[in-house]
């Protein structure tokens, strides 16, 4: 049979019965682990951003419509209905681009997953196997049905956490419901008909609404689905599903097979920096360079040329001169270069409205530029420094820090969640919930976890 007339796989009813039907003991240890350090990733960048402008207008408007007070907001003394909840923690966690990445596909996974999953164990008898569970599930149908769509997706335009964390945010509300196959197979219809989510909306709040809405809208699809709200039989591949609508060449085979023993949890990845991803070596690359003797004794007011070498994705994503806020700084090499090179470190002060102002660091990024090559791996990059006098130095990164090959330890997990808890000043005491979350599958009743997140302002 050729490529041509090969049967479309039923990957809708698939991901509708693994959703359903999948067993917690048939879940390997070290993916329940990973299950974990995402989390309490998720809570470490959500608690960054409790107060930043974007969540307070956020908790103002959606606010105003919440009539009930039964789930928290992560790092505040606000409680809302579940579904704002749900919307406001999701982008909270996203805000600063500081959140995990599933390499394969640059879906930031666990946000749209993770907040309905507690916004749920608030309201109803959710144990943390439960919980774990949901998550797990949730967030595996999301990424690949990410992958079925890479990369023409992104390249698109289309803001592929937002059109598959709703798929995701849909599965593991549909599991913590205790609802049926076909009725998980119409919450994926439903889930389908609210996709959405803008890569032009980069570098604005404006993202955030997409992020909100894919947790929000999974959980209505979810919800719709109980009552027997019936969908399409094939939203995921059908003839005007999502995934030929969505992109160019739809692969149906990569979501659905080895389901249940290839787990893409395991190519999650969890930032050292707030930025794009692709930023990475870049950053890693300057950070070195700093400490190299002869870059300090040279210092950076004779720099006359910075070049960066990476594959042509580096270029499309990041090159994003004259920039004016912190948001915009979190995709713009013309200002990751600089400030590393300069301040050598590359939290989230060096991303913010403060450090896009200093005019030194404007000055510095112009001499940036670009050298595609696409014999580069994607994550890979080449930093080459030149000076006046005609001297060079230059580092590549070739397997950055935050990288499948290279990822965060558990313990850099915890020392990240302590230090973006701090920056964003809810006054939540750290060591509780790191214990809360690394226990969680023996805790009875999962939605205690969230008194840890409460914000003490």
């Amino acid at each position: 049979m050729s490529s041509a007339s090969k049967p479309t796989p039923d990957v809708s009813r698939q991901l509708a019965r693994f959703a359903a039907e999948f067993q917690w003991e048939d879940v390997p240890e070290h993916v329940r682990h990973e299950a974990k350090r995402s989390i309490l990733n998720y809570f470490a960048t959500a608690l960054s951003a409790s107060y930043d402008p974007t969540i307070e207008k956020a908790v103002g408007v959606y606010g105003a419509f919440s009539n009930s007070t039964q789930a928290s907001l992560i790092g505040r003394t606000e409680r809302m209905d579940i579904l704002t909840a749900a919307a406001i923690n999701t982008m909270a966690a996203n805000v600063f681009d500081f959140d995990d990445t599933h390499i394969p596909t640059i879906i930031h996974p666990t946000a749209p997953v993770a907040s309905p999953v507690f916004a749920w164990a608030q309201t109803r008898n959710v144990t943390g196997v439960q919980a774990l569970m949901s998550f797990i599930l949730g967030a595996e149908v999301e990424c690949r049905i990410g992958n079925g769509v890479s990369p023409g997706h992104y390249a698109r335009g289309w803001h592929i956490t937002s059109t598959c964390g709703v798929f995701g945010a849909a599965v593991a509300s549909a599991r913590l419901l205790g609802i049926n196959a076909q009725q998980c197979l119409w919450a994926l219809g439903n889930a389908s008909v609210q996709a959405g989510g803008l890569v032009e909306s980069l570098g604005t709040m404006s993202k955030s609404v997409s992020m909100g809405n894919a947790a929000r809208n999974g959980m209505i699809a979810a919800l719709l689905a109980e009552q027997n709200f019936d969908g399409p039989k094939a939203p995921v591949e059908g003839v005007r599903g999502f995934m030929h609508v969505t992109c160019d060449a739809p692969d149906f085979d990569t979501v659905v097979s080895d389901l249940g023993t290839r787990w893409e949890l395991l190519q999650n990845t969890y930032k050292p920096y707030p930025c794009g991803v692709v930023l990475n070596p870049v950053i890693d690359a300057c950070l070195d360079l700093t400490r190299d003797t002869q870059f300090i004794a040279r210092g950076v007011s004779d720099i006359t040329r910075i070049e960066l070498v990476g594959r042509p994705l580096l270029k499309q994503r990041t090159d994003r001169p004259g920039i004016q806020t912190g948001r915009e700084s979190q995709v713009s090499a013309q200002h990751a270069v600089p400030v590393s090179l300069v301040r050598g470190r590359a939290g989230l002060a060096e991303f913010s409205d403060e450090a896009v102002a200093d005019s030194a660091l404007r000055a510095l990024g112009q001499k940036v530029c670009f050298i595609e090559d696409s014999g580069y791996g994607v994550e890979a990059a080449t930093v080459k420094v030149h000076w006046s006098d005609g001297f060079a130095l230059s580092r590549t990164v070739d397997v950055p820090m935050g990288s499948t090959g290279k990822p965060l330890t558990d313990k850099q997990i915890e020392d990240k969640l302590h230090a973006l808890c701090a920056y964003g000043g809810s006054g939540v005491q750290v060591a509780p919930l790191i214990e809360a979350v690394w226990s969680l599958d023996r805790a009875p009743h999962a939605g205690a976890l969230m008194a840890f997140v409460t914000g003490k302002k």
